[in-house]
């Protein structure tokens, strides 16, 4: 069994996930996720901008028997507070769930505060949700909240990959060894172009979804490498991650270089 077979700590939530996450935007059928969650353990389900039948469908025949074992994540993207109680309770419904277990203040410019940041505290206080979470390009947000004891933010989602390697200066540094926020990564194939043969360097072959993946997971700092796959092939692929070791010095080494590459 490799490292990444082993279930984590999500930080301070005290969750256990697996280390591959799936988001449920992009069209995965249920069987092929519910074959993730029975073969491999696979239990943090991202109900994310996109909400395809697929993921509703895997959560709905998974919740009855497992829904103790499942971390099922809702995201937000209303800045007014207004419509996030009406939205999350129909998300619920729609998974036959009471509560879900993460809800993300999705793409967020600057700190949540606020009608949002208050509209999100009341549905934890009302049991419909349990942890907050924040999603964000602009990386100093993360570290801002590292400084703030009382904020009330669990869990970072941050974009990380081969070619966008800031995190590494601006995010995991600053993260405390005790009470740690919770790390899940996002676009680690970014947006796939790290596997387009058309986007390498010269006499170099393209990174794979699983090296991608093992690339985000290989950093001692990240929690979750969250997956888009489209089909159970791409299911398959990003599954083969759990059944491989971290990336050696030469493979990050490569990775780099086409992560350099492709972002200039």
């Amino acid at each position: 069994m490799s490292d990444f077979r082993e279930p984590t700590t999500l930080g301070r939530t005290g969750l256990r996930v697996s280390r591959l996450g799936v988001g449920s935007s992009y069209g995965v059928p249920a069987g092929a996720i519910e074959r993730a969650y029975h073969e491999y353990g696979v239990n943090y389900f991202y109900w994310g901008s996109l909400r395809r039948k697929g993921m509703g469908e895997a959560i709905r025949h998974l919740t009855p028997a497992h829904r103790d074992k499942l971390v099922i994540a809702l995201q937000s993207y209303d800045r007014t507070g207004l419509r996030m109680p009406r939205l999350t309770e129909r998300s619920l419904r729609a998974l036959g769930l009471d509560c879900a277990d993460v809800l993300i203040l999705g793409w967020m410019r600057k700190a949540p505060r606020g009608r949002m940041l208050d509209a999100a505290l009341k549905l934890r206080d009302e049991g419909k949700v349990r942890f907050l979470a924040m999603s964000s390009h602009k990386r100093p947000l993360f570290a801002e909240a590292v400084g703030q004891p009382e904020s009330p933010i669990d869990i970072y989602m941050i974009r990380y990959n081969a070619a966008h390697r800031g995190a590494e200066q601006d995010v995991f540094p600053h993260l405390p060894v005790e009470n740690r926020p919770g790390t899940t990564i996002y676009t680690a194939t970014r947006w796939g172009t790290l596997l387009k043969q058309s986007r390498m360097p010269p006499g170099e072959r393209p990174l794979t979804a699983t090296e991608c993946y093992r690339f985000a997971l290989t950093n001692a700092r990240v929690d979750l490498c969250i997956t888009g796959p489209k089909n159970a092939d791409e299911m398959d692929q990003a599954l083969r991650t759990l059944d491989s070791p971290p990336l050696s010095e030469e493979e990050l080494e490569r990775c780099r270089r086409i992560g350099d590459h492709v972002h200039g």
